[in-house]
């Protein structure tokens, strides 16, 4: 699994916290498929972290909403040619997410593996806005997952 990183966000992640992230997405897709098919598999996944200005125009242009967000997810279009699977993009708001993690009473490590849980699993076509059943999967494949962290 290859993740590409752009850190743009406010503040910057430590970079010691990208092992924890890259560790979480890898964990979600142990999960979701069985063994020897994810051995096989050469994908790749962009991770950008953002400030909450770079976020709020984002989720306005691409969902209408006029706010900043924790997480985006874009899934790819197409794969790239060649033999590495580009799942898509996850766009993680550094600043909501040290809020929240405050708020929750929780490190910001646990926050960002909890939102790159997440936006993996958008990825893969989970959709817990439109669908209850992918709403409980999504909650228990999480909770599974960090508790395993």
């Amino acid at each position: 699994m290859k993740i590409l990183w752009d850190d743009r966000g406010t503040p910057p992640v430590a970079k010691a916290l990208y092992v924890t992230m890259k560790r979480a997405a890898l964990e979600t897709f142990k999960h979701c498929f069985d063994e020897p098919n994810l051995k096989k598999l050469n994908y790749e996944v962009n991770i950008s972290l953002v400030s909450d200005d770079e976020m709020r125009e984002l989720n306005k242009k691409y969902r209408e909403k006029d706010a900043p967000t924790d997480v985006l997810s874009f899934p790819a279009a197409e794969t790239q040619a060649g033999e590495v699977f580009s799942l898509g993009d996850i766009v993680i708001s550094t600043e909501t997410a040290a809020a929240q993690a405050e708020e929750l009473n929780h490190t910001l490590e646990r926050e960002l593996s909890f939102l790159t849980i997440h936006g993996v699993l958008h990825l893969l076509g989970l959709d817990h806005e439109t669908s209850l059943e992918d709403a409980a999967v999504m909650e228990e494949i999480q909770s599974r997952i960090l508790l395993g962290l």
